[in-house]
């Protein structure tokens, strides 16, 4: 278990990040009762329809939010990173089918690593199949990157119908008030939750988590008086004869109505996907929160279920318990009023405690869009990092998580779409259409990758891996095909949003892919670099650079472009690689890897980071982090010329320091394939239009110098 984790055993930080993590975790999944009922296109339903309904909504939660969630996908976490891309990289830093050269694990990396489920050195039959076919590993790079778009279009859709939802409960007690001024009014909240988002997640989820305690409290209560006010006998749906009752009467239009059944289980990716957020021992002690009454109480709990998963604890204490008897009260309500299913909500509130409700259920939907917000900020950095998504600003908003991020770009774009979303679709059963298309298939492609992670990482027996696959997978695909029935109804939606992600990161992909194999055919080896500086016209000028490469074996074609025209290198000169590799996290220790290329003044450097670390350094902290490790690096050494190269490395430092990249662009000709000039093109502008990668090391702008050169394609 790494540093990641051991900071959250500590028992005060605990208490602190369980109660933040109710106002994030949580929000997206426990908040679906405001929109369930009424994205159904219920046409007079009867007793049975609704005992049917509410027993496949049960047995959904228990299957889907316990078993597989709760019990299975929360344990496939990359040392503390969640989603369907972290699931990929899982995959691809245990077997040898990444895509991109930069970004595979060397079988001679230093890096270290450890992982609760470690791949064997013995690969599987399957492993070594997707290790050999490109086809294979390119299905399964699509697979995560539709996930992950998918996942993108659930963090625009969620706040949209929550708080669009929530807020049309003010039309019950007053008529007049029309749907335009509900779509605004939910707008302006919108916009007000995603201008808060600057101020990190801890913040935010500190002044969530209380609201979101409230609403998990009493939903079940109003839930319970309802289930004994109208109709008592509403366990006996959790027989599952009531859902074969239900297809075998109601025939093609049950199937149709999975479309709305299926939102029961919306906020389960992104409670997978905010791992990243906040530690499992903090998930576990809010469970104690949640139960106990003072902290005595809250840390003995704490120590008597520490021996079980923390999530498989907090889905059976709070959050299970609260979705079952919610979801039992509305539909013990609409057996008496079965019309009224589509306000299926706030009709079953008594009228008493109906604001203090809507209060409660308005605030409730922020934080359930909070969850989607954070999930979404999370899934965009570990694939900007890992170099299949254009580089945006990514800010760590926390000095002791370095997992909880914002992305401003990504912010403000999130907050545009969801806004048009409301005002174009404002009517709830087309945004549920598009809600069903994202919720299912993103739950299908987890159930895919689960699957290969089970195969090939986890060496599950094969009957365990056939019984997971058929249940999950025939349930999911049912609900996926029902879902895309409504795809003229709204459900075009989250597949236009996704087409153009995926379009976005693929262009990206093929471009940086493009590149790297030009890099590395056309690469500078040291033996060419030295006959480029035994050219009497080459001068070693005075001072220390830093020059870019994306290649450790081998240097980047820029060098020899730039020691051709400027007929010049430094004296110092150290060529630095960072190195994005595929775990969340590498030891500071091992961060840094020093090492002679055989020529004087020059030295190699690469600086390793996963995916959850952080590259912010100022450029002063920067240059001494590597000087210190090469003169670490050289007085181990027994050469006798030690003191010599020490005293060079400090005067070059104290000559200047300057930073040089290669600004490489490609120039397709007459006899490039149409589609390279499309894609090219189409990733040239990307490339214009993002974020270098040297300002996230804090370099000052006048030592930074580009390098300009054309790669032929």
């Amino acid at each position: 278990m790494n540093a990641y984790w051991k900071q959250g055993n500590n028992g005060g930080n605990n208490l602190l990040l369980a109660y933040k993590t109710l106002g994030v975790v949580f929000g997206g999944l426990v908040t679906s009762p405001l929109y369930v009922y009424p994205s159904m296109h219920l046409k007079s339903p009867t007793e049975d329809d609704y005992l049917g309904i509410y027993s496949i909504m049960f047995w959904t939660l228990t299957l889907i939010g316990v078993v597989k969630y709760a019990s299975i996908a929360l344990k496939a976490d990359d040392q503390g990173e969640g989603g369907t891309f972290a699931l990929y990289s899982l995959l691809c830093r245990n077997l040898n089918i990444g895509i991109l050269p930069s970004k595979c694990m060397d079988s001679n990396s230093k890096v270290s690593h450890s992982s609760g489920h470690e791949g064997a050195k013995d690969h599987s039959r399957l492993g070594k199949f997707f290790e050999k076919s490109i086809i294979a590993r390119r299905v399964l790079l699509f697979i995560a990157m539709l996930g992950t778009c998918m996942l993108i279009g659930d963090g625009i859709l969620t706040p949209a119908i929550s708080v669009l939802s929530a807020m049309d409960g003010i039309r019950a007690p007053f008529p007049s008030v029309s749907k335009s001024l509900v779509e605004a009014l939910s707008a302006a909240v919108l916009i007000l939750l995603f201008l808060m988002q600057k101020f990190g997640t801890s913040r935010v989820s500190f002044l969530f988590s209380p609201i979101m305690g409230a609403w998990t409290i009493t939903t079940p209560l109003v839930g319970i008086y309802s289930i004994v006010q109208h109709y008592p006998s509403i366990f006996k749906a959790l027989s599952p004869h009531y859902i074969f009752h239900f297809f075998w009467r109601r025939g093609k239009d049950g199937w149709l109505l999975l479309g709305g059944t299926v939102l029961c289980i919306t906020g389960s990716e992104a409670l997978f996907a905010d791992l990243g957020h906040f530690s499992r021992p903090s998930i576990q002690v809010n469970v104690c929160i949640y139960h106990a009454i003072s902290l005595v109480s809250i840390y003995f709990r704490k120590l008597a279920l520490s021996h079980f998963s923390s999530q498989q604890i907090a889905f059976f204490l709070t959050i299970y318990p609260s979705l079952v008897l919610t979801y039992a009260g509305q539909t013990a309500y609409l057996i008496k009023n079965p019309n009224d299913h589509d306000d299926g909500f706030y009709k079953f509130i008594p009228t008493p405690i109906y604001w203090p409700i809507f209060i409660i259920a308005t605030s409730a939907a922020i934080v359930a869009s909070q969850s989607l917000i954070s999930a979404t900020f999370s899934i965009i950095k570990q694939s900007v990092v890992l170099d299949y998504f254009p580089r945006v600003k990514v800010v760590h908003t926390s000095p002791s998580k370095e997992g909880e991020v914002y992305s401003p770009e990504i912010n403000y774009i999130l907050m545009i779409l969801c806004v048009l979303v409301i005002l174009i679709f404002g009517d709830g059963k087309d945004i549920g259409n598009a809600f069903g298309v994202v919720v299912s298939l993103v739950m299908l492609i987890t159930t895919i990758l689960l699957t290969l992670v089970m195969i090939m990482i986890w060496r599950t027996p094969p009957v365990l891996v056939a019984l997971y696959f058929f249940v999950f997978f025939v349930m999911e695909g049912v609900y996926v095909s029902a879902v895309f029935t409504k795809f003229l109804e709204g459900g075009w939606i989250p597949f236009a949003i996704s087409l153009i992600l995926a379009f976005i990161m693929f262009g990206w992909f093929y471009g940086r892919q493009r590149k790297i194999e030009y890099e590395l055919t056309h690469k500078i080896s040291l033996d060419r670099l030295e006959q480029l500086l035994s050219d009497p016209g080459v001068q070693r000028v005075p001072g220390l650079c830093f020059f870019y490469t994306n290649i450790q074996d081998g240097l980047t074609p820029v060098l020899g472009h730039y020691i051709k025209n400027m007929k010049s290198l430094h004296k110092v000169t150290i060529f630095t690689t960072l190195s994005y590799l595929l775990v969340p996290k590498v030891a500071q220790h091992e961060r840094i890897v020093i090492d002679k290329l055989g020529l004087k003044g020059v030295y190699g450097c690469v600086i390793q980071y996963g995916y959850a670390d952080s590259l912010n350094l100022e450029g002063d902290d920067f240059v001494s982090l590597v000087t210190n490790s090469l003169q670490a690096y050289i007085q181990k050494d027994t050469d006798p010329e030690i003191e010599e190269e020490i005293l060079d490395l400090e005067e070059a430092r104290r000559s200047g320091v300057v930073h040089i990249r290669g600004k490489a662009r490609f120039y397709t000709g007459k006899s490039c394939r149409w589609f390279d000039r499309i894609m090219l093109a189409f990733y040239e502008v990307l490339h214009s239009n993002c974020r270098t990668a040297l300002p996230a090391l804090g370099v000052p702008l006048p030592q930074r110098i580009e390098v300009g050169m054309l790669y032929e394609a």
